[in-house]
């Protein structure tokens, strides 16, 4: 559903059954886009360990993150190259519907990009915000709105993009966190290496539909908030908790 066809994907898949195995074969043997599934067994939540295990697959020299629960625009890749710079990283979000969605988007709304217009949005029950405004499809007006944003362009799972090499450089993502704000704290490494980040949450669109998190809980999160308050205090670059292991 891309307008962008030269890439490839890699699914990084933290432990499901054979159900998810069967859906990403019949997708595989459905289009022409080389697609990989990386795959570890269950063992709690361990989604840091198979990101970079896929960080590791990927082929590519610009690597791509997004979450399985979003829904990418067609542009979305195209908009991710096309504003690739060297030593930056692409900072983007989602737009959060309520799970009443869950039964209406379907994949002929997200190819016409019906699904993505304000106005389809607003009529199938989601509440106007600011935040509409990101799917506004004005070239000067989205250059104007991420210029102008207060929000900080940090490393957002759902969104972002970055070099491979960038990524490697500060030893990928720190495995012993867990759920909640994980993401971040790659994104904290980089910033101290010097490699910032730019925004564009009003030009690489994707839409959540909204769902329970059973796995959230209040260690995980004051864990991961420990890691992430060291990494800033230490100014530290390269976690040897990622890709690379010291022997």
């Amino acid at each position: 559903m891309q307008t962008e066809r030269d890439f490839e994907i890699l699914i990084a898949d933290d432990g499901s059954d054979s159900r998810t195995a069967a859906v990403v074969e019949r997708f595989r043997n459905s289009c022409d886009i080389e697609t990989h599934h990386v795959w570890h067994e269950n063992d709690g939540f361990r989604k840091c360990e198979i990101l970079n295990r896929a960080i590791e697959q990927a082929n590519s020299d610009y690597l791509l993150f997004t979450d399985g629960d979003c829904i990418p625009r067609p542009d979305f890749l195209a908009v991710h190259l096309r504003e690739a710079e060297p030593k930056r990283f692409l900072s983007g979000t989602y737009n959060n519907l309520p799970e009443s969605f869950k039964g209406l988007i379907t994949e002929a709304n997200v190819r016409s990009g019906l699904a993505f217009r304000i106005n389809w949005l607003r009529t199938n029950g989601l509440p106007f915000s600011s935040k509409c405004l990101r799917l506004v499809r004005n070239k000067t007006f989205t250059s104007v709105m991420n210029r102008l944003t207060t929000t900080r362009p940090t490393w957002n799972g759902c969104n972002v993009s970055g070099w491979k090499s960038d990524i490697e450089a500060v030893n990928g993502y720190d495995e012993r966190m867990r759920y909640g704000g994980l993401d971040r704290e790659i994104g904290l490494r980089m910033n101290n290496l010097g490699i910032r980040g730019k925004q564009i949450r009003f030009k690489a669109i994707c839409l959540h539909v909204d769902h329970p998190r059973g796995y959230m809980n209040d260690e995980d999160l004051q864990r991961n908030l420990s890691i992430r308050n060291d990494t800033i205090r230490s100014k530290l670059t390269r976690t040897p908790y990622g890709i690379r292991r010291a022997a």
